[in-house]
């Protein structure tokens, strides 16, 4: 018997389907190894040697593995073809002591896939192994140094990550941009015109022969003025541009691009995105979803071009193999970009998966199937009409073929023009001015965030989703009605003390900095005990010179408040969910009070402590939320608003989610 071992249950059973009987294929579920929870973990005197232990939802996973490895005849690693799948392979030939496995990686769980695998094993890549240790060792330092500075200096239950931490400063400064914000006025001219029945709009462009900018007219009197000189001008037709435009089609998705599309189109946050296409990967409908890279296989891509040829038509074709070079220098060539595993898998085919695996395999499908198909063609049209001094001019664009659109539609206007000729004469129906006012820039949203944390190089594509995830749960940042970031009143708080006191831990070019080492190490150009040693030692002497240099008392508010309990004054603490008043001769007494009034009392018991209330309480930004009165004692809070009723499956407490009563336990799926 041979002994193949994965991550997941799923792709195991997907694995079983392909390999005879003599394979027996079985998860780890997951690590089975890792730094302890409750201390650091890291030996920073030994050359940051890392004290690996087996959790103990993991030991009996492990003592099962044990036993299947001693009957096999090989033992075979089959974990993700990415950093983190090696490090998992060589947590596991530590954890059951194997004796020099067999490494296998495949972009697909296909058959051609596997048996390709299985023909050319190799061994664990310590140099993968390596960066993945570094990474995790460098974010256990900044967890576990900085989390407890900022219990000590500012508030219990706060915490710090090395590239959430960054995350949060670029939303804080996008909220500060916005604050500081000042819209600008500004008018825009356009005109009605016709020729014969046949009307369109035409914008003013140029005076003087000069291009108007687009803030140049600042003000209704400027705007007048212009309204003015144009009174009873001729509108003649001075030139005309005739041309055939393209529109090509965009790469297949790496995990960024993915995760940004599915965004903008479905609303899909980062992490349920991930969540889907490990389940697509697993069940072998697409290609590994970790990738940065715009690769794809000389199979794929003839795969793609007989199914476009016999479905479409060879005119629908791009004519020749369309390869996309990848921009990122970190991207691993060897590695695909996502796909489905079949081109002729169409999403009509499916039926045996849910709604939103659905949705996600359609975008996947189509936007492969559209990279190697022919550009879509349009008539533009472009006409500048002179009135005295001033220019106009219309645009207008036709369809000719669709091409790639046929399969991945794209938002486009089309506006046609009258033909319009050289020295032509138009009439005017209406010329009006239109104000404007300059927009501050956009607050991010999981797109944008993803975007420029890519463009930045901070993280990779198995870091994004749970930054994005990890920030929110956090309390740091959380998202407003139209689904942007915005931050809380603690991650302002928490981003600043870090910006004032380690301004290199979220520091862009120095979080992009230490990745590219990260990279380094995978290819053997470094050692992850360099990198960490580098790291460390300036951190370590400025965490103790800080831990000198900043009081408490900082982050105290004086109020005109006095404590009911003791008659001092109270004063303004911040806790992990927002500020509440206190007690100033805290500890001897230990009075608190939430800030929000008893109006907001919704007199259901808090679950948690069982003898505060739940009342209603907004976020810095005006967002509700709904906690225990007796914060910061205790921490019980909810998004959704509450009813006093538990969960008759798990015990919970309920919570209004639109029109249905569901349970707030994410883990229970209890619904009414």
């Amino acid at each position: 018997m041979i002994l193949l071992l994965v991550e997941s249950p799923t792709k195991a059973r997907t694995l079983k389907t392909f390999l005879g009987k003599n394979y027996e294929v079985k998860a780890s579920f997951g690590h089975v190894r890792d730094l302890p929870k409750r201390e650091l973990g890291v030996d920073v005197e030994n050359n940051f040697e890392p004290k690996y232990v087996i959790p103990p939802k993991a030991k009996k996973i492990i003592a099962e593995l044990k036993k299947d490895s001693a009957k096999a005849e090989n033992t075979i690693l089959a974990t993700d073809e990415d950093r983190e799948g090696e490090s998992i392979a060589w947590h596991l030939q530590e954890a059951l002591k194997l004796k020099n496995p067999k490494r296998i990686a495949f972009h697909e769980i296909t058959k051609t896939a596997i048996e390709n695998a299985l023909k050319s094993p190799r061994h664990i890549d310590m140099n993968l192994v390596s960066a993945q240790q570094a990474r995790r060792i460098l974010d256990r330092i900044v967890g576990y140094k900085i989390s407890p500075f900022l219990w000590k200096k500012v508030a219990k239950g706060l915490s710090a990550g090395r590239v959430q931490s960054v995350a949060v400063r670029l939303i804080v400064e996008r909220e500060r941009e916005i604050e500081k914000f000042i819209a600008q006025e500004y008018w825009s001219i356009e005109a009605l015109l016709k020729k014969i029945d046949k009307e369109f709009t035409a914008f003013l462009i140029k005076k003087d022969g000069k291009s108007v900018d687009k803030l140049e007219i600042r003000n209704k009197t400027e705007a007048d003025k212009i309204l003015q000189d144009l009174n009873n001008a001729d509108y003649i037709v001075e030139k005309v541009e005739k041309k055939e435009t393209k529109k090509y089609p965009a790469p297949p998705f790496t995990t960024s691009t993915l995760q940004q599309t599915a965004w903008q189109k479905f609303h899909f946050p980062a992490k349920m995105t991930m969540s889907l296409a490990q389940r697509l990967y697993e069940e072998g409908y697409i290609t590994y979803h970790r990738t940065d890279s715009l690769n794809l296989s000389e199979t794929a891509l003839l795969s793609a071009k007989k199914f476009i040829a016999e479905k479409f038509g060879n005119n629908y074709w791009a004519g020749k193999i369309l390869k996309y070079k990848t921009k990122s220098n970190s991207a691993q060539e060897a590695h695909e970009a996502i796909r489905p595993t079949y081109a002729d898998k169409t999403p009509e085919s499916l039926n045996k998966i849910d709604s939103r695996q659905l949705k996600l395999y359609t975008l996947i499908w189509q936007r492969f199937i559209a990279c190697q198909m022919a550009p879509a063609v349009f008539d533009s049209v472009s006409a500048d009409i002179k009135a005295e001094d001033y220019t106009f001019r219309a645009n207008g664009q036709t369809l000719k073929f669709n091409g790639f659109l046929k399969v991945y539609p794209v938002k486009f206007e089309e506006k046609e023009l009258p033909a319009l000729e050289k020295n032509d004469k138009l009439g005017l129906i209406k010329l009006g001015s239109l104000q404007h006012f300059t927009e501050p820039p956009a607050r991010y949203t999981d797109a944008s965030l993803i975007k420029t944390l890519e463009k930045y190089g901070i993280g990779r594509p198995s870091t994004y989703a749970p930054t994005l995830a990890t920030i929110q749960d956090r309390n740091y940042v959380e998202k407003n009605e139209q689904k942007r970031f915005i931050p809380t009143e603690v991650g302002i708080i928490v981003n600043d003390v870090l910006v004032k006191n380690f301004p290199e831990i979220v520091d862009i070019d120095f979080t992009a900095k230490m990745e590219k080492e990260l990279d380094e190490i995978a290819d053997g150009k470094d050692t992850w005990q360099k990198t960490c040693k580098d790291f460390y030692i300036p951190f370590a002497k400025n965490l103790e010179k800080k831990y000198k240099e900043v009081t408490k008392s900082s982050f105290v508010e004086k109020t005109d408040k006095i404590c009911p309990k003791c008659g001092a004054p109270l004063v303004e603490r911040l806790g992990k969910f927002g500020k509440f008043y206190a007690c100033s001769k805290f500890p001897e007494c230990k009075y608190t009070e939430s800030i929000e009034n008893g109006n907001n009392n919704l007199g259901i018991k808090c679950p948690k402590c069982k003898e505060g209330k739940i009342v209603v309480r907004k976020t810095k930004k005006g967002k509700i939320f709904y906690g225990c009165n007796k914060f910061p004692k205790c921490d019980f809070a909810l998004w959704d608003k509450p009813i006093n009723e538990l969960c008759s499956k798990c015990g919970s407490i309920l919570v209004e989610k639109g029109k249905n009563i569901k349970c707030s336990n994410k883990e229970c799926d209890y619904e009414k």
